[in-house]
């Protein structure tokens, strides 16, 4: 996985962000970066916050090229700024601005140590762009080998992040009853026997990780045509009609930008790709 991210130091991110913001396609690709970074959204607060799931201990991330994760990751940031807070707001009928994120380690192992340096620049690019969006973090279904993992990947997170980090008793169901309706509770936390949490109550698809979940079908559907409307004002010419085709703003042209620099800082810190691979953790 480092000399992967090494490899993305190519990755055309310094083209402008409408590549980025491209659908992934074909639709096997990107259900290939589905499978594989498992994210979605599984309701709301009872605050009206958006609760977004994170499968962060079974996903691998290595059914696609590294800049794939990356582009699907900023993707859903966009989404969630330009689309779900918004729509949180107006159903809730008060200024909603942040988000729950809830951070399922089951299947953790030590081999998610591989994982360090995308998940750094994961951090790296929320923290400056996307900074204050969640409220808090609360980790559930954490194994005994989290702690010595946290303590590698702590002192990687910003202190306004660290701060926000909450760990559950088990699957944490009855504490975030406190917080969400059951039906919020994202399909990991359920535990109601075999195969039950991959449906809600109403018959639906509960997975909130899957493809054919509605917060990816919409997301998906969103991000192609956000696509379309770019492509219909690209520049044109004939005789003296002309359209410009608009620049990237302020805020499109500081993500790409901090990608690509922790692309390259990343590519230069060959110590920590070594002093890795002796790690020996020791437990508490």
């Amino acid at each position: 996985m480092f000399f992967q991210l090494v490899d993305c130091l190519n990755w055309r991110l310094q083209n402008d962000i409408d590549n980025i913001l491209a659908p992934i396609i074909p639709v096997d690709l990107y259900r290939a970066v589905r499978d594989s970074q498992l994210i979605g959204m599984s309701g709301y607060s009872k605050e009206g916050l958006p609760v977004i799931a994170v499968g962060v201990g079974l996903s691998t991330y290595d059914k696609a090229s590294i800049n794939y994760y990356v582009q699907s990751h900023i993707q859903m940031n966009e989404y969630r700024d330009r689309v779900i807070l918004p729509s949180a707001t107006k159903k809730f009928g008060r200024y909603i601005g942040t988000c729950i994120k809830i951070l399922d380690m089951t299947g953790l192992k030590i081999s998610a140590l591989n994982q360090l340096k995308f998940l750094s620049v994961i951090s790296t690019i929320d923290d400056m762009n996307y900074p204050e969006k969640t409220r808090t973090y609360y980790i559930v279904n954490a194994p005994y080998i989290f702690s010595a993992c946290w303590k590698v990947v702590r002192p990687l997170l910003q202190e306004r992040t660290r701060r926000k980090v909450q760990v559950l008793s088990g699957s944490g169901k009855d504490e975030l009853l406190k917080i969400m309706d059951y039906e919020s509770i994202p399909h990991f936390c359920r535990r109601e026997g075999s195969g039950s949490s991959r449906q809600s109550r109403n018959g639906t698809v509960g997975d909130c990780y899957s493809l054919y979940h509605s917060f990816h079908q919409q997301l998906y559907n969103h991000v192609k045509q956000q696509a379309a409307l770019i492509n219909h004002v690209a520049p044109v010419k004939q005789g003296s009609f002309h359209v410009d085709f608009p620049e990237p703003d302020a805020k499109d042209v500081k993500i790409a930008k901090t990608i690509e620099s922790e692309f390259r800082k990343l590519g230069n810190q060959k110590e920590l790709s070594h002093s890795l691979r002796e790690l020996k953790i020791i437990g508490d």
